[in-house]
């Protein structure tokens, strides 16, 4: 199978992974673009370039597209751009030029532009180190009244002229993912995904969500969905793509049932709401009784915790009951990291019947991302064509990031701000000390691990296997 994949940025989770995943397959052929030609925190793609690679690609079964990365330059360029809509129009209408004969299916995705809750402009403009917080309170309660139909009491003091390129920003993209409408209605997509990435209850995001998901079901756009999340939605359209032509049967067991309907940090629906989102993005089928994989939904009781904001951390202690057959894990107890009561359990688990962790960021992200790696290996299994080490290689990557740095060290770096490089130098020895009990429990040692920060912040970290 030949696919092709053009990455949100060049962030690890976005590119790495895709490539450690897929080498788990022998039988993929996996094309991207070079790394340096994807955006990063403050730079933007190689659009030339990446039509250069589009344009060269021997035609493949599937590209996987994601959208932004050509219309702005990546995801966090969407929000920054100040390009015209006429520049970004002409962009796209190239892309579908060059896409259309590359491929037998292109599944693709754009973002609803996000409205993030607090005064850090790291990924957004410049004035939202002043006003972000307002700007998400004014768009919060401006939708609130509009739906609840109460008194409209938002007092607006965000100057006129920040106000006014924040909406002329929102209204070029929104336009934008409305063109994407009309192509997945010509049959240009075979799935288009329109994702809302860190949401609230209410908002402009969410508004406009609602007037895509209007436009779908008006123009009867079949092949067209809104979904919650982002960075994993590329890993759902490969997962998609995978199980086209496979029947992958799925039972999901969350951990604590009686909390399955409480709603996520960053989200806008339930841990139950998004697990079945995702498994039905990914092409897979609910069996509660003959299930060819059991998915482990590590949820929270009461409130997600976040280890970013430290102010709740959860930590599981009743004794977790493994399934005897195929399962894999999704750890969303907290956001931001891996839940340190469930990986001192896992690592007294025998390998044989383990098809993967993940516990990156989101909910979304978190179980977009462990569906893709058990269906890689569990296809790869049934096509004799398993590559045992490039999965435990992928694994001792997912768990030394999701614990060993997000859980255990990344609090040091992320308060050395701003020698996060320094930081992370000094937290190698207990990172190797980590990534040591969980090469013992993958029966895997490679030479050498390296740790880097590819964006210069603590967020997201590179993890190196010789």
């Amino acid at each position: 199978m030949k696919i092709a994949v053009i990455p949100i940025d060049n962030r690890p989770i976005c590119y790495d992974l895709i490539q450690d995943v897929l080498s788990i397959d022998k039988n993929i052929q996996l094309f991207m673009p070079e790394l340096k030609d994807l955006g990063g925190l403050t730079t933007k793609s190689n659009i030339d370039r990446l039509f250069a690679f589009i344009e060269n690609l021997d035609k493949v079964d599937y590209l996987i597209i994601s959208l932004d990365t050509i219309a702005y330059g990546g995801l966090v360029t969407s929000r920054r751009c100040n390009d015209k809509f006429s520049e970004i129009k002409e962009r796209i209408e190239k892309l579908k030029e060059l896409a259309s004969s590359r491929a037998k299916k292109i599944l693709a995705f754009s973002s609803i532009m996000r409205i993030s809750n607090n005064n850090i402009n790291e990924e957004e403009k410049e004035y939202w180190a002043q006003w972000g917080k307002r700007i998400f309170d004014w768009s919060y309660y401006l939708h609130k009244t509009e739906v609840e139909k109460t008194y409209n009491c938002v007092h607006n003091i965000i100057p006129s002229e920040i106000l006014n390129d924040y909406l002329e920003t929102r209204k070029r993209n929104f336009e934008i993912n409305k063109i994407y409408l009309k192509w997945a209605k010509e049959g240009f997509f075979d799935t288009l995904i329109l994702s809302k990435d860190d949401c609230a209850e209410f908002g402009l995001n969410v508004k406009e969500a609602l007037e895509l998901e209007e436009i779908i079901k008006k123009e009867n756009i079949k092949n067209a969905k809104i979904k919650t999340g982002a960075d994993e939605i590329p890993l759902s359209l490969i997962s998609r793509a995978l199980s086209y032509n496979h029947e992958i049967k799925i039972k999901p067991i969350f951990l604590c049932e009686k909390s399955i309907n409480k709603i996520s940090k960053y989200e806008d629906i339930s841990i139950k709401n998004c697990a079945l989102a995702q498994i039905e993005l990914a092409g897979l089928k609910l069996d509660i009784e003959n299930p060819d994989l059991n998915m482990i939904i590590n949820n929270f009781e009461f409130e997600q915790g976040d280890l970013v904001l430290g102010d709740k951390i959860n930590e599981t202690t009743k004794k977790i009951a493994f399934p005897n057959s195929s399962y894999f894990i999704a750890d969303v107890n907290n956001a931001n990291g891996a839940d340190s009561g469930l990986i001192n359990q896992l690592l007294k688990q025998n390998l044989s019947d383990f098809y993967g962790y993940c516990g990156y960021n989101t909910s979304a992200n978190t179980i977009g991302c462990a569906i893709f790696c058990a269906i890689v290996k569990h296809l790869a299994i049934k096509n004799n064509s398993y590559n045992n080490d490039a999965f435990k290689k992928f694994q001792l990557i997912r768990l030394a990031d999701d614990w060993a740095y997000q859980a255990i060290s990344r609090k040091f770096v992320r308060e050395s701000n701003p020698n996060f490089k320094q930081a992370l130098f000094e937290k190698e020895s207990e990172l190797n000390n980590n990534a040591l009990k969980l090469c013992e429990f993958l029966d895997f040692y490679p030479n050498k691990m390296t740790y880097s920060l590819p964006w210069n912040r603590s967020f997201e970290i590179r993890i190196k296997i010789d």
